[in-house]
């Protein structure tokens, strides 16, 4: 049997950009997804545990407490408030390799966040179905987030 390299290609590797428009500063935007990324992940089911240390080799993972929990990746690249990208499995407990980037710049009505997430290896259909959709998500999250923190700082001027 003969397999084309093209569909095996395909089969293996995982790609999903989105950009995210955030009415709030470069430096805003930045926090909010540290933050959203880190101690304040949630899920439509609620808090998620996660720990993001936001340094070169700082791990981001879910801590179940107990010294449990599920590694999902190693901070690559940090430049602030522009650039966080993040390599490792993520959410995916099998053989993969993942690349998550977060290009921020500045807008003339804030910061565009450009979100990249690509993998290689055995990718679960379920995965592959849910991952854009879970991403969407994330960067709402992010921009609600960064976005309420820029109004509260107005606010709080005035």
């Amino acid at each position: 049997m003969m397999i084309s390299t093209e569909t095996a290609i395909e089969n293996l590797t995982l790609n999903v950009q989105q950009e995210i428009h955030v009415n709030a500063s470069l430096e805003t935007a930045f926090e909010a997804l540290l933050e959203q990324l880190g101690p304040g992940s949630e899920t439509e089911n609620g808090p998620m545990p996660m720990k993001l240390e936001a340094w070169p080799g700082g791990r981001w993972f879910r801590d179940l407490g107990d010294n449990n929990g599920h590694w999902w990746g190693a901070v690559q690249a940090i430049k602030r408030p522009t650039l966080l990208e993040i390599s490792g499995p993520l959410f995916m407990s099998y053989p993969v390799a993942s690349n998550v980037q977060y290009r921020l710049s500045k807008e003339k009505d804030g910061t565009l966040i450009k979100f990249h997430h690509s993998a290689l290896g055995l990718i679960s259909e379920d995965h592959r179905k849910g991952v854009t959709g879970g991403w969407k998500q994330i960067n709402e999250r992010v921009q609600k987030r960064a976005e309420g923190l820029a109004a509260k700082a107005k606010s709080a001027k005035r």
